[in-house]
């Protein structure tokens, strides 16, 4: 490469920009309760509500007439109705009704979010330029999520962490924390990346999760990291998806969600497979949260000192650089497959 892109932690301010990439906002029923919900990301305020074409909408939660937060208002007949003087705006963010004048301000309006629902998942676009995701840029549709062998539940997990989000990224490239933090050596381990999508091919034996597993991995963008595993735990063959996705709330803060679907065991009753789910789901929970508690103690590291073996840091960083720069100034060598094979003990 003969650009090197990289993102650093910084201190927060209003100039801060953030990546660039889907960004996931939970589960798509949580938002269909009939309710406005409040989201306080990307270093502001947004709303997320069902309108009346039963579609979820996000906008920019603060009114264009005087400023009041709209999150704080009501919702009326697929409208929201702000908290101040009870402008009604509709699910494309254009007032629809002011309960004191006829005449609608062709400015009465306020942004509206590109969003998208995949995999029960609901998903916001964000890009400082304003323009829409490329060609192939998107959030790849799992079929687990409606077959009936799966189970039907992602067992989701919601917290904030207090650092930047590069920290969560480079556990794609980590190789050799697997032993320390998680109780599962490497046994092999590749990474790959292309365009927007990084990679990460791992086999060990997890003391939680089962020996003989291996976890195919992939980024797609900045902000959401899918996981299908496969382990040989208590007996059984145990496959699982796992989400692992956030959201930055401030440029050194974030929303992150975690969460695991389990495939069921067949001729297993519904609640046997219920057990082992939850089980399993808790397995995974514990590991996880071994990476958080590493997270809320250590400090970030710009230019780490490696050793043979640690995994491609440095070409992680500068592959998640590129969502933090405009389009037109990603090189073009990003759409080149790179690979790197870190340790192969098969």
């Amino acid at each position: 490469m003969n650009q090197m892109i990289e993102v650093k932690p910084v201190a927060e301010t209003a100039e801060y920009r953030y990546a660039r990439g889907w960004h996931c906002l939970g589960e798509t029923k949580t938002y269909r309760d009939g309710k406005l919900h409040t989201l306080n990301i990307f270093g502001t305020r947004l709303l997320a509500f069902v309108g009346k074409n039963d579609e979820i909408a996000v906008l920019d939660a603060y009114c264009p007439h005087m400023g009041a937060d709209l999150s704080q208002g009501e919702l009326v007949d697929g409208k929201v109705v702000c908290p101040f003087h009870h402008w009604q705006f509709d699910a494309s963010g254009r007032c629809a009704e002011i309960p004191y004048c006829k005449r609608i301000p062709p400015k009465a309006k306020t942004r509206k979010w590109l969003t998208c629902e995949v995999n029960r998942l609901l998903f916001v676009w964000h890009n400082p330029e304003g323009l829409p995701p490329a060609e192939g840029v998107e959030i790849p549709y799992l079929p687990e999520i409606d077959s009936d062998e799966w189970d039907d539940d992602w067992h989701l997990d919601l917290m904030i962490i207090d650092t930047h989000p590069r920290e969560l990224v480079d556990n794609l490239v980590d190789a050799q924390h697997f032993g320390p933090v998680h109780g599962a050596p490497t046994k092999y381990f590749r990474n790959t990346f292309k365009g927007h999508i990084g990679t990460q091919e791992f086999h060990g034996d997890s003391e939680r999760l089962g020996g003989d597993l291996v976890a195919d991995s992939a980024y797609y963008g900045p902000a959401t990291h899918l996981t299908r595993m496969r382990a040989e735990y208590d007996g059984l063959v145990v496959e699982s998806i796992l989400l692992n996705c956030h959201v930055p709330i401030g440029p050194n803060q974030f929303e992150l969600r975690f969460g695991v679907l389990v495939k069921k065991v067949p001729g297993w009753t519904e609640e046997q497979n219920k057990q082992l789910a939850l089980d399993y789901v808790q397995q995974n929970r514990t590991s996880f949260y071994q990476d958080v508690d590493i997270w809320s103690t250590k400090r970030p590291v710009d230019n780490p000192v490696l050793a043979e073996g640690d995994g491609p840091i440095y070409q992680l960083r500068e592959w998640y650089g590129q969502f933090y720069i405009d389009e037109a100034e990603v090189p073009a060598q990003m759409q080149e497959l790179r690979e790197f094979i870190v340790v192969d003990n098969k």
